[in-house]
């Protein structure tokens, strides 16, 4: 392992400081700064900034001095450079994201419960999907809880989003994976210390349904890229497409290059470029006018919903409409509306909301409350297109 400090040359605040960096990992730097005792809000981009009067204690405990041009030429040949774009912060809509770093097998993922509390034999089935990966399977403690007065919920809001936080910022950790959906993921959002989870760096967030809370959140306040894909409980009953469409998306994900492997009906004509934004509707329409909330503007959006009545889907789309969440949206891919009534009812009134948007919009896009839920990247562009009933991604998903 190389730890790198250049010389204290950098003026700020009245003071010289040094850049302390790895051209290792940033795992490494982070657990070097833990042992100085700097906290991990001073990490910024791919250093540490460190005072001129401690210079000497870093490279005692084993930092390499260099100059700053060698530090830099070493982070960069390591491919840990990070630019001020790739920063986690707040993101307009329509911007690409962030993109965090792609799963290896060996990494060390984590499975936590933002929501509802998860069937044991489903969740044991989801992580046997995840171990047969080659990850290293870790659970948070309260992936098997239930909330002893609200038994929709696992634990209490702090305990759930503590869960979230502690995976999300330990440096041992390459991918969250929510355990299940049903209530409770937007009750987290605003329990979260967004600064920390902006100073940890990119990780992947993995889940749907009530996860869709979430997803919205990280991408607005944190400009990340997740996956809206099966959650661990949802893994094992899900089809071999399905499981393998995300293992590629996660470990190799050069190979998915399509989110319609066969051509689906179209409203309309044309094509269109965005990046991803959506999910849940009724998540999405209950988010409206909260900080989370990532409208459609410049982007394409994808929806999906489940066990809603026509009206209520109807009322979701109208909120969504006059709140101006689809103001300049480029494209919409429509997935499955899943126990949702007469399909055709369901298919006629998304046609009345929509249609006069003037988009290009695709039906029955493999996404949603179904065991063929094929997972896509929030925040990635893709390529819609009405003529030939695809949605193609145009940028590798995960670095």
């Amino acid at each position: 392992m190389t730890l790198l400090i250049d010389p204290p040359n950098a003026a700020g605040h009245g003071r010289l400081w040094s850049h302390l960096a790895s051209d290792e990992s940033y795992e490494e730097l982070h657990r070097f700064a833990a042992r100085l005792g700097i906290p991990r809000r001073g990490f910024d981009r791919d250093h540490y900034d460190i005072p001129a009067e401690r210079y000497d204690q870093v490279v005692a405990m084993g930092a390499t001095p260099v100059s700053s041009r060698e530090l830099i030429r070493r982070l960069h040949t390591a491919g840990l450079r990070r630019r001020k774009a790739d920063v986690l912060r707040p993101r307009r809509p329509g911007q690409t994201l962030v993109r965090p770093r792609r799963l290896y097998p060996g990494d060390t993922v984590r499975v936590v419960a933002p929501a509802g509390p998860a069937p044991t034999e489903r969740l044991d089935a989801g992580l046997a999907v995840l171990r047969s990966w080659g990850l290293v399977v870790e659970e948070g403690s309260h992936a098997r809880a239930r909330h002893e007065r609200l038994d929709y919920l696992t634990a209490p809001d702090a305990a759930r989003a503590g869960d979230l936080q502690a995976a999300w910022t330990d440096p041992e950790v390459s991918a969250v994976f929510c355990a299940r959906g049903g209530y409770g993921a937007q009750r987290i959002a605003d329990q979260l210390d967004w600064s920390a989870l902006a100073a940890a760096g990119p990780c992947l967030l993995v889940g749907f349904s009530d996860v869709t809370g979430l997803l919205q959140a990280f991408a607005r306040r944190l400009g990340t890229v997740t996956v809206h894909g099966p959650v661990v409980t949802s893994l094992g009953d899900a089809d071999a497409d399905a499981r393998e469409h995300l293992r590629r998306l996660l470990l190799d994900p050069e190979a998915v290059t399509t989110l319609t492997p066969r051509p689906v009906p179209a409203l309309g004509s044309g094509s269109a470029e965005g990046v991803l934004v959506g999910g849940n509707l009724a998540l999405l329409a209950s988010d409206v006018g909260t900080p989370s909330a990532m409208p459609a503007s410049g982007s394409i959006a994808v929806l999906e919903d489940v066990g809603e009545s026509p009206y209520r889907v109807d009322r979701a789309l109208t909120q969504l409409l006059r709140s101006g969440w689809f103001d300049g949206v480029r494209g919409i891919a429509l997935g499955q509306f899943v126990r949702c009534g007469d399909p055709e009812v369901v298919r006629r009134l998304l046609e009345d909301r929509l249609a006069p948007l003037g988009v290009p919009i695709l039906l029955d896009v493999p996404v949603g409350h179904t065991g063929h839920n094929l997972a896509f990247p929030l925040g990635v562009p893709a390529v819609l297109d009405a003529d030939a009933g695809t949605l193609v991604l145009r940028e590798v998903p995960l670095l």
